[in-house]
């Protein structure tokens, strides 16, 4: 943990927000030694930020231990280099208790996640994310979903709230998302609230969350091809679309459409990216399930046309295409983002 507020933190990120898998062996166990490797690796890759233990981390199924002991491992191996955010969630009495076990191993600021099993009214939501942010001294930002959708109303109470940093979306109503940016701005001109585009491979609706000033974005690819994540994110912040649509025909539509034939797969698919990259991070706990044989095969194939993408990209850039011209130069500070406040940020 370190004493920046993680909202001045992640107000300009300079790369893809990453939500590691959570390790396990052949016996089912808690892995640390190959989380440890995980997290280290994402961060030399250049991950703006670690967010441990949230959905593709499998929260639902970690003990309270076990998720202390990977939250304090991220925390370590990150080594103040980047933020680390931990998953919090269930119901209020729960999720407070998660949040202080994040707080005492050392993370930076929560993910509220949304209650399990419930579809509450506005003011309890406002109760529930108002209480959990409360109970420890972290930043938080709450995730809006199915069954946590909030009315402009609320999230301009949620910005008033200390403690709450921002919304990350999973929903996926971009009218809605408009009307909320919109009526914090309004409301709150001076807040810094950041905003985050949620939805499962959300680079697929980058350009759209882009049009209305949301930049920040969790990126489950990263955790098993950070290459393309990176240049995706890098042509995404700079304005590059013809990288950015290139990626999105040669790699993560059919990616999307992968992950659309089987229950689970937004993070049994993850994982088993994750070891077809060399790492043997186990599978994933009950009751999700691995994906068939046949979509593995199936996602290594997607990810090699992906590469190609990249190499294709490469072969232009250093004047292979084009020799009378020279070398076209590197955008400076490759992967540079914004998210602040309005203009809205990443999962």
């Amino acid at each position: 943990m370190t004493s920046a507020p993680l909202a001045a933190r992640l107000t300009h990120v300079a790369g893809p927000l990453f939500f590691p898998v959570t390790a396990y062996g052949p016996d089912g166990a808690l892995d640390l030694d190959a989380y440890r490797a995980h997290v280290g690796q994402g961060v030399a890759a250049g991950a703006a930020a670690v967010f441990a233990c949230c959905g593709t981390g499998e929260f639902h199924a970690l003990t309270p231990e076990e998720f202390g002991a990977c939250v304090n491992a991220a925390v370590e191996e990150t080594a103040g280099r980047v933020p680390v955010v931990a998953g919090a969630g269930y119901g209020t009495a729960l999720a407070v208790q998660y949040a202080r076990i994040a707080e005492e191993a050392g993370a930076d600021g929560l993910l509220a996640m949304p209650p399990y099993l419930v579809v509450a009214d506005q003011e309890g939501l406002l109760r529930h994310y108002t209480a959990l942010a409360g109970a420890t001294s972290l930043e938080t930002i709450v995730y809006q979903r199915d069954n946590a959708v909030f009315t402009p109303e609320t999230v301009i109470e949620l910005a008033r709230v200390d403690g709450i940093a921002g919304l990350k979306d999973g929903y996926g109503d971009l009218e809605l998302m408009q009307r909320i940016i919109s009526a914090v701005r309004t409301e709150e001109p001076d807040r810094d609230f950041l905003y985050f585009n949620g939805l499962p491979t959300a680079e697929l609706t980058g350009l759209a969350y882009r049009g209305i000033g949301v930049t920040l974005y969790s990126s489950a690819v990263f955790c098993f091809v950070p290459e393309i994540a990176l240049a995706f994110h890098r042509a995404l912040t700079t304005g590059d679309d013809t990288t950015v649509n290139r990626l999105l025909d040669g790699f993560y539509r059919p990616l999307v459409e992968l992950r659309g034939k089987g229950r689970g797969y937004a993070v049994s698919l993850v994982k088993a990216g994750v070891r077809l990259g060399g790492l043997d991070v186990g599978e994933v706990r009950p009751p999700l399930s691995e994906p068939q044989p046949a979509h593995i095969k199936e996602l290594a194939e997607i990810i090699e046309r992906g590469r190609a993408v990249l190499r294709s990209d490469e072969g232009s850039e250093d004047g292979s295409d084009s020799p009378d011209e020279g070398p076209s130069e590197d955008p400076d500070g490759a992967g540079a983002g914004t998210g602040t406040g309005t203009r809205g940020g990443a999962a």
